[in-house]
């Protein structure tokens, strides 16, 4: 008797610890599930503004304006688009901008390499001092800085030019930090092997040290187009022609008003739209590389 009564109580204790044993894995995939959840509504916050801009640029006017947040145009049309090609200074605000941004790539990934090199590796009379200057740079918003930027411009004669467009963009003092810690990361034995094979300071840069900074090299080349690309308070006090309107200043006019009366919603996103393939497509490609590359170029 006192047998058969212990059997179905072993049996209730077993199914208890079995449901305990199963709660915590139940509680972890519903905090998961939430979790995921909310991370969707974030993506769709995020991402419905840029489908909403790219579905408005193919709408009509009316269209746009009756059905503002609606994704599927009732009239599919790509006026908007003729109209910035054919109708506008569109074409020459991007070619001023592929212009601008690639110089300005390019040059960056040259001095940026160029004057971390310098700060890691070339023992000079104040080198402290010059790397205490680049962090008090980095912190130092940007807008403060656009007054005396624009007196420069103007002494050196390069205002309303692409050289006043170019010039101040060729070096930043981020891209300057990364290189610099990147290169404390490489281990000097390399360099001094290259040494002893007789290479010069700038030959082991060149052939040795730089070819091996390619993860903070894509960084450069990555942010640096994203900068110049997207930047307008320089271009603003750099230049004031409308030969030399970029992509940024001129959507900037359209967004207040220019070629246009009323909203003309699809022609201004239709603009944005366009002035945003550009860097999209470069941070789908390289997202996962520009990830890698952040990690080891700050490394050490």
């Amino acid at each position: 008797m006192t047998a058969v009564a212990e059997a179905p109580a072993r049996a209730g204790d077993a199914g208890g610890r079995a449901a305990g044993r199963r709660s915590p894995t139940t509680r972890r995939l519903v905090t998961t599930s939430f979790v995921y959840a909310l991370l969707a509504a974030l993506a769709v916050v995020y991402i419905f503004p840029f489908l909403i801009s790219i579905s408005t640029s193919f709408k009509s006017n009316a269209d746009a304006a009756a059905n503002p947040l609606s994704l599927v145009p009732a009239t599919f049309t790509t006026e908007a688009y003729e109209r910035l090609f054919l109708n506008s200074d569109f074409p020459l605000w991007f070619q001023n901008s592929v212009i601008v941004t690639l110089a300005v790539t390019v040059g960056r990934v040259l001095f940026d390499s160029l004057a971390g090199y310098a700060l890691a590796r070339l023992p000079f009379r104040g080198r402290g001092v010059v790397f205490a200057g680049l962090v008090a740079v980095m912190a130092v918003p940007s807008v403060v800085l656009l007054i005396p930027k624009f007196l420069v411009i103007n002494t050196l004669g390069i205002y309303d030019s692409y050289s006043g467009l170019i010039i101040p963009l060729l070096a930043d003092a981020a891209g300057i930090f990364i290189m610099k810690n990147f290169f404390e990361s490489v281990p000097a034995s390399v360099e001094e092997a290259a040494r002893i094979d007789g290479a010069g300071t700038f030959r082991v840069f060149w052939s040795v040290v730089l070819p091996m900074a390619r993860p903070a090299l894509v960084t450069i080349v990555i942010l640096s187009f994203q900068g110049s690309w997207n930047e307008l308070s320089h271009f603003i006090v750099a230049s004031q022609s409308q030969e030399l309107f970029n992509l940024t200043k001129g959507v900037a006019q359209l967004s207040s008003g220019a070629l246009s009366q009323g909203t003309q919603y699809p022609l201004k996103l239709g603009a944005a739209v366009i002035m945003t393939i550009p860097v999209a497509v470069l941070f789908f490609v390289f997202q996962r590389r520009i990830m890698n590359a952040s990690a080891g170029a700050v490394k050490g």
